[in-house]
């Protein structure tokens, strides 16, 4: 596709990105069979093709409208339409431009700000959302119907490990998977000890920054990319063999530091060595699987396949076949490629779309009858365990009930 980029982003690496990515689309269209919100509404803008000519468009000095906006808010991020294209357009990196352009062209609304801003503001810190949901639930009962799906049901952690590996490797904390489910990094650590690999949190490191580029704060997100880098740097020169992330969702946008620091040569090639070190755990556990020491007691399980794993690092089917090695039954679920709707604050920035969105998925998911559902983030975990009629939990969780605790 031919473009002209407006300058002054022309000059940029920013601008460099969106042209290399608008230059490799034949805008065939192709990418419209896997995209969920065109699944949805049948409306081209809700479409990659569509969405590429508005950045387009936008990239090349046109005004914005709020409209563009709108249509660039829809889109899940979710990247199956990558996973399609016989060109290999990497869309998102163009949505991560276009994004931030038309923000800057465009004022939202003062209550469209207002929800943005309070999103980070309580995400960004655990204790604060942690503070909401300890208040919250004795009255779970009493909210609106919107929040009672915001406040899981807490689980016990369970013990820590105590032994020390040679082999050790650093857990990202996260923000609100350490607020709403600290259980499932308890679970990561003490699967990790059964396979002889010592897994701590890393100090210094919180949100990866995710919920703030993407809520038009991307200054914000960049910052916080570069406080990350700097805590695993120190790690990574001590001995770290890796990082581990267990929420998916954030090891995508990790996976972008790169290019979300493009503009800092420094911090770029800092954050392409912390990319060459980023490991989910079934890519460590499949390498060195545990050996459990019971049976499943619910083996009949549905895996969900969140986007994040499956079109990113194409790890989708890992968790599946590593429970199934482990005496698990998972059942076939169809359309997994379509979205659950979560998409990290897209549940709360567009409910409608994202409720369809779950509803679909969950009927996929309970088709064969399990008696569990698992997932790989955090995301996912909290937008379908409110919709879902069998319980929903972390992969992890499944290999942890097989092996013994630690004393």
């Amino acid at each position: 596709m031919r473009t002209r980029i407006a300058s002054p982003l022309a000059e940029t690496a920013a601008g460099a990105i969106a042209a290399d990515v608008l230059r490799s689309c034949v805008h065939c269209g192709m990418c419209n069979a896997t995209c969920p919100t065109y699944h949805l509404t049948g409306d081209e803008l809700d479409g990659p093709r569509g969405r590429i000519y508005l950045i387009k468009q936008a990239l090349e000095g046109e005004p914005v409208s709020r409209l563009t906006q709108s249509h660039l808010d829809r889109c899940l991020s979710c990247r199956a339409c990558e996973t399609t294209c016989p060109s290999g357009v990497e869309y998102h990196r163009l949505l991560d431009v276009g994004r931030e352009v038309t923000a800057k062209a465009t004022p939202r609304p003062w209550a469209e700000r207002v929800l943005r801003v309070a999103v980070r503001a309580i995400s960004l810190h655990p204790w604060r959302l942690a503070t909401l949901m300890a208040l919250g639930r004795p009255f779970k009962a009493l909210l609106p119907a919107g929040l009672k799906g915001k406040l899981p049901t807490r689980v016990a952690a369970g013990a820590a490990p105590s032994r020390q590996h040679d082999r050790r490797m650093t857990l990202l904390k996260g923000c609100v998977q350490s607020a709403a489910a600290p259980h499932i990094n308890a679970a990561n650590r003490r699967v990790f000890d059964a396979v002889g690999v010592s897994l701590t949190e890393t100090p210094g490191v919180g949100c990866c920054g995710a919920l703030s580029f993407h809520l038009d704060a991307p200054d914000e997100g960049r910052a916080l990319a570069r406080r990350n880098i700097d805590a695993w740097t120190a790690l990574l020169d001590a001995g770290a063999e890796a990082i581990i992330v267990n929420a998916s969702g954030c090891a995508a946008f990790i996976r972008d530091y790169p290019d979300v620091l493009a503009e800092d040569p420094v911090y770029a090639a800092r954050a392409r060595r912390v990319v060459s070190r980023l490991k989910d755990p079934v890519e460590v556990l499949r390498e060195t699987p545990p050996t459990p020491t019971r049976a499943p007691r619910e083996p009949r399980i549905a895996v969900h396949q969140s986007c994040t794993l499956r079109n990113g690092p194409a790890l989708g089917d890992a968790p599946a076949a590593l429970l199934s090695s482990l005496g698990y039954d998972p059942q076939p679920v169809a359309d997994a490629h379509l979205c659950c709707g979560s998409a990290g604050a897209y549940s709360l920035l567009q409910p409608e779309m994202a409720k369809r969105l779950r509803t679909e998925k969950i009927i996929a998911l309970t088709a064969s009858q399990p008696q569990t559902i698992y997932t790989a983030n955090i995301g996912c975990w909290m937008h379908l365990a409110d919709g879902s009629p069998v319980p929903v939990r972390h992969w992890l969780e499944a290999v942890d009930d097989l092996l013994d605790k630690p004393a």
